[in-house]
């Protein structure tokens, strides 16, 4: 990707892309090393911008796919997301370890990755590389598969759980 093609750090909403697009700006052939990333992302915290800071220093760009509102239900549960996916990817998108984020129906981005091939494919240590969706496709095409250490403590679930605690713990009548 030339200099030039790069949005601008102000408008985040640019840098979140459909997945043709997505394909068509960071696909092969390119001439940098290209990192992948997925997850929901409900709620960022630290924990999550260290591992993308973290996976973005694996290589030259980052693209962080991001599961659709039905993804992520039917991961999650029916209270999740709590953000919708367009607020979820334009989030991240803001992030300046970030160069794209795109929006994936399917419960696992594996097709986007086989697609993409990108360079270095990026989950958190508690995955095993077996388990990463699209690691066979990246292995073949020569790339790898990292695990990024989690910052112990820091998780959307725990961060529900303990807002949901103090809710009810403030709520009237509960005294």
């Amino acid at each position: 990707m030339r200099e030039s093609d790069r949005q601008p750090a102000t408008d985040s909403s640019a840098r979140v892309l459909p997945a043709a697009l997505l394909l068509e700006r960071f696909g092969r052939p390119r001439d940098y090393r290209l990192v992948f990333s997925n997850g929901v992302f409900d709620l960022l915290h630290s924990g999550h911008v260290a591992s993308l800071e973290a996976a973005r220093a694996l290589g030259d760009r980052l693209v962080v796919a991001v599961n659709s509102d039905a993804s992520a239900r039917r991961l999650k549960g029916p209270d999740r997301p709590l953000q919708a996916e367009a607020d979820r990817a334009r989030i991240l998108a803001a992030l300046r370890c970030v160069d794209a984020v795109t929006i994936f129906e399917e419960d696992t981005p594996a097709a986007l990755i086989e697609s993409l091939l990108p360079d270095v494919l990026v989950k958190g240590a508690d995955y095993r590389a077996e388990e990463v969706a699209g690691a066979p496709a990246v292995l073949a095409a020569g790339g790898e598969v990292r695990l990024i250490d989690l910052e112990a403590g820091r998780s959307t679930t725990d961060l529900v759980r303990r807002i949901r605690e103090s809710s009810l713990r403030d709520a009237p009548g509960s005294e």
